[in-house]
């Protein structure tokens, strides 16, 4: 049984941490066949997107603390290079939770572009009880998150419901069990008829647009704009809107 497995159908790439039996910790297995996944999903043009889910009862505990106790030396990808290659996925990245996250999991939760969870699961920036910093992961959590939120879960500790990760930002949407599915396929449903550099451009867009001040945000999106107006996949978006009929990259 391989650490995570990846499969792809009808477009969208899923990918599962699967070793329930340490709970989807982080270990180096598992680091490693993530890293491989997103590898893949990058490489192949027939995936729109991808969703990130867990095998089990639990969605991912962060860290494997046994590993990190053996002292054994590190081996494969770090957090921080998980971390980046969702971010940098030029394709949407949903995590679509299966159980509780905390600590380093909540890291990939706050990665990925969109984050939904069964309303039942809840979350925990364990770090400071066990005396260490969530440090990598508050890279990718602080711009997701509301500062008093943020403050208050990662100071704390506590356990926080899906509702509350929901307000403070942290994941986009909770919905009952049975529902679950329904509301991730009308969102991969909308990817599937999205056209993909026109994705995968505002992926990057959201993330450049922190970083600019407003003058030139415009000047930046003015010159994207006309860009993207000028294309040969914008022409078959107006012809198709036009025809009735979905356009040429719609799966």
């Amino acid at each position: 049984m391989t650490a995570v497995s990846y499969e792809v159908e009808r477009g969208i790439a899923t990918i599962t941490l699967n070793s329930p039996a340490n709970r989807n910790a982080l270990s180096a297995a598992v680091r490693t066949g993530l890293a491989d996944a997103l590898a893949a999903a990058r490489a192949d043009d027939g995936v729109r997107a991808a969703v990130l889910t867990g095998a089990g009862t639990v969605f991912c505990a962060g860290a494997d603390l046994k590993e990190v106790s053996s002292g054994e030396p590190v081996t494969g990808p770090g957090i921080p290079e998980i971390l980046a290659a969702i971010l940098d996925l030029p394709k949407p990245v949903i995590a679509k939770l299966n159980g509780p996250a905390r600590a380093g999991g909540l890291g990939i939760v706050a990665a990925c572009d969109i984050a939904v969870a069964p309303d039942d699961v809840t979350f925990a920036f364990t770090e400071v009880r066990i005396g260490v910093v969530p440090a990598m992961i508050a890279v990718v959590c602080k711009p997701r998150m509301a500062p008093r939120a943020l403050s208050r879960y990662f100071l704390t500790g506590e356990t926080f419901s899906a509702a509350d990760a929901v307000e403070s930002g942290l994941i986009t949407a909770c919905a009952p069990r049975a529902e679950l599915d329904g509301l991730v396929d009308g969102m991969l449903d909308g990817l599937r008829r999205a056209e993909p550099k026109a994705v995968g451009r505002t992926k990057a867009l959201v993330e450049e647009l922190a970083g600019m001040d407003r003058a030139e945000a415009f000047t930046m999106a003015e010159r994207l704009s006309q860009e993207f107006f000028a294309s040969p996949e914008a022409a078959e978006g107006r012809r198709s809107f036009f025809e009735k009929r979905p356009p040429k990259w719609a799966i």
